[in-house]
């Protein structure tokens, strides 16, 4: 059969629905978007929305529509879109996958206003509160509590680097999946940290809605101040369900004359270290609690050591928001223009603890920089045309066009000095994470979430070969010669590639984490690779040995770059810093303190300067030999994820959290 969502169809599962594309009750539409069909109400008794189960083609979906009642409610609306754009922003398997224009809005044939609605993938599984009643309510082992705690804090990580916390953490919103994995669900009451605690510090009112979940919710969120330390109390609450099988507000373990919690004696099966560190994170203090999600997996580790029990085997998180970081290489026949990019990690745990123990101090981000002039640069030109956000850009041959890639699976060639949309590639069927053109100027490579790598022919707009992955790919690069390409992946692996044909040539691993940025050396023996796993590595392209590891930054690579001459690593990190690295020796030469996570760098063709861009929406202008600032760029209010340098022109394209393309031009030297 086919449902009618119109709240107001006298009757919405007509008969006659089925296979028809307009509602015999009401003739509204029923196939949403011109790709979904509706099919069963699955639950109407959530906070904001409808559940129903929809079809693409035979794809099962979940389909979440506003309720009528909150479509006039400006923060209900806000609160549905955000849960979109957190979904869009995030690809894991212990998160929904949400597609491109996964948000949108159905007219209903009466004309009496728009519903709000959000396709999503379908979590093949129950939540964990239907899974309890399923096995009888019995408590869980040690073993399965680690090993659920160790993937919903993977989860976490994933969430908190993007600078969101949940702020609804329970039984409820926690699915399993047939193959065992635990999926983190209803991200609509997903808050932004820096929006959060820029608004706490004000000192006016917060703007901040309330959640509560009776027994989840920490004490601070009740009065309206979440922070991510909040997560741990709910996620501490929750496994304290599952490990008692008693829910948090029950007697039995919770003395509410005496405002105590007594749940250690109903849960004999788990080790006093374990329960030591339940008990750490349920603590009434936030400060009191992990400071952040590494915080956890590394305590969990610890435990598993103490009591001769496997450590949960982490489970890689898949990054979607990643961005194009390689860059060509600049020498004689590269063009004037240089690109970067980069992956926004955002170490939202860090970040929280500043705000939470260092006050305002911790945000007066213009006040901390030492040395430079700082200069407002005005944006000449927008590009809009994709249809959700960007993920990458570079500039294409000879500086001529812009190239960019979105959320919205497409590829967009604009014309440099017009700013004219040129042409549209087509191919991919998920995020655009990763761009770049091959030495010789003819082929657009491409890197996908759909797990391919696509070569184009740039005049022509044809793919000329698709190479098949086993994942999501985060960077690409190709070898000066034109003769290699690489692909960095979440998988934690390198994959060389030949160019000419297409086959997979090999598998380089060393990384524990996704590999976020990589870069040929100038001569092209060397690769040189950033991960989230804190570490840049130097790779032997011919032996696919690691020659070495730079190590020394506190927080996820976002991008990596190597000197004209070959001689210098340049790694940019969520730890606020930039380091300098002797290529040949590995030594430390430079770190350059920023004030916000570092998300790109390039340096300029004759080796002089480097340029940064940070999560504060400022472009940093360094001395790359003498590891000075000379000046900082402002005017541009969101974090800069991606940029491309005209050195020549003195231009430069940036992009942010959005779909357009901002222009603007600058001077290198006061």
């Amino acid at each position: 059969m086919s449902l009618c969502i119109n709240p107001r169809c006298p009757q919405p599962d007509h008969p006659a629905n089925d296979g028809s594309r307009f509602c015999e009750s009401c003739g509204s539409h029923l196939v949403l978007q011109q790709r979904y069909r509706v099919l069963r109400l699955l639950s109407d008794k959530s906070g904001f929305g409808k559940v129903y189960e929809a079809y693409e083609r035979s794809v099962p979906k979940i389909l979440k529509v506003l309720k009528e009642n909150h479509s006039t409610n400006p923060k209900a609306v806000e609160l549905f879109q955000q849960e979109a754009e957190v979904l869009s922003q995030l690809y894991h398997p212990g998160i929904p996958l949400i597609e491109p224009n996964g948000y949108f809005q159905f007219q209903p044939k009466d004309g009496t206003g728009v519903l709000h609605c959000i396709i999503m993938e379908k979590i093949d599984g129950p939540n964990l509160r239907e899974w309890m009643k399923q096995q009888g309510n019995n408590p869980i082992s040690q073993r399965q509590a680690m090993n659920w705690l160790q993937q919903i804090t993977e989860v976490l990580h994933l969430v908190h680097l993007k600078n969101y916390f949940h702020r609804d953490i329970k039984p409820d919103n926690l699915m399993l999946r047939s193959n065992g994995q635990l999926v983190l669900v209803d991200f609509g009451a997903a808050r932004e940290m820096t929006y959060t605690y820029l608004a706490q510090l004000s000192g006016g009112s917060t703007g901040v809605t309330r959640i509560s979940s009776a027994g989840y919710t920490p004490p601070e969120q009740e009065y309206g101040q979440a922070v991510p330390q909040s997560d741990f109390y709910a996620l501490g609450r929750t496994f304290i369900y599952l490990l008692t099988a008693k829910l948090p507000t029950d007697s039995g373990i919770y003395d509410s004359l005496n405002n105590e919690f007594r749940w250690r004696d109903h849960a004999p099966q788990i080790s006093s270290p374990f329960a030591d560190f339940i008990d750490r994170l349920v603590s009434p203090r936030a400060s009191d609690r992990p400071k952040n999600t590494q915080d956890i997996l590394d305590e969990l580790a610890r435990i598993a050591a103490d009591v001769g029990q496997p450590a949960p085997t982490p489970i890689a998180p898949t990054v979607i928001k990643t961005f194009n970081d390689s860059g060509t290489v600049a020498q004689a026949s590269a063009p004037k223009w240089t690109q970067i990019g980069s992956k926004r990690w955002l170490m939202g745990g860090v970040a929280a603890l500043v705000v939470v123990l260092g006050g305002v101090g911790g945000w007066q981000i213009y006040q901390s920089m030492a040395g430079g002039s700082s200069e407002a640069i005005a944006i000449t030109q927008t590009l809009s045309g994709h249809t959700g956000e960007l993920k990458c850009l570079l500039l294409g041959p000879a500086g001529t066009h812009l190239i960019s890639g979105s959320v919205d699976a497409t590829i967009r060639i604009w014309d440099a000095t017009t700013g004219q949309l040129v042409q549209t590639l087509e191919g991919h069927t998920s995020f655009i994470n990763a761009l770049i053109v091959s030495p010789n100027g003819k082929n657009l490579v491409s890197g996908s979430a759909d797990a391919t790598i696509r070569i184009w022919d740039l005049q022509t707009g044809e793919t000329i070969r698709t190479l098949q992955d086993s994942t999501f790919i985060n960077t690409l690069d190709i070898s000066p010669d034109g003769k290699t390409l690489v692909s960095g992946d979440a998988d934690n692996t390198i994959k060389l590639w030949n160019f000419a044909t297409g086959e997979e040539l090999q598998t380089l691993r060393s990384h524990t984490s996704p590999v976020n940025s990589i870069v040929f050396t100038p001569d092209g023996k060397n690769l040189i690779s950033g991960s989230a796993d804190s570490t840049v590595k130097l790779w032997d392209v011919q032996t696919g040995e690691v020659i070495r590891t730079f190590e020394g930054h506190a927080s996820p690579i976002n991008a990596v770059e190597v000197s004209p001459d070959g001689s210098t690593v340049v790694s940019a990190s969520a730890d606020r810093t930039v380091k300098v690295w002797d290529r040949q020796t590995g030594e430390l030469i430079h770190t350059l303190q920023d004030t916000s996570y570092v998300n790109a760098v390039v340096i300029s063709p004759d080796g002089t300067t480097l340029i940064s861009s940070n999560a504060d929406g400022t472009i940093k202008v360094w001395d790359l030999a003498e590891g000075k600032l000379r000046r900082t760029l402002t005017g541009y209010k969101d974090p800069i994820n991606f940029f491309v340098v005209d050195f020549n022109r003195e231009m430069m394209g940036t992009g942010s959290h959005s779909r357009d393309i901002k222009l603007w031009q600058f001077e290198l030297e006061e």
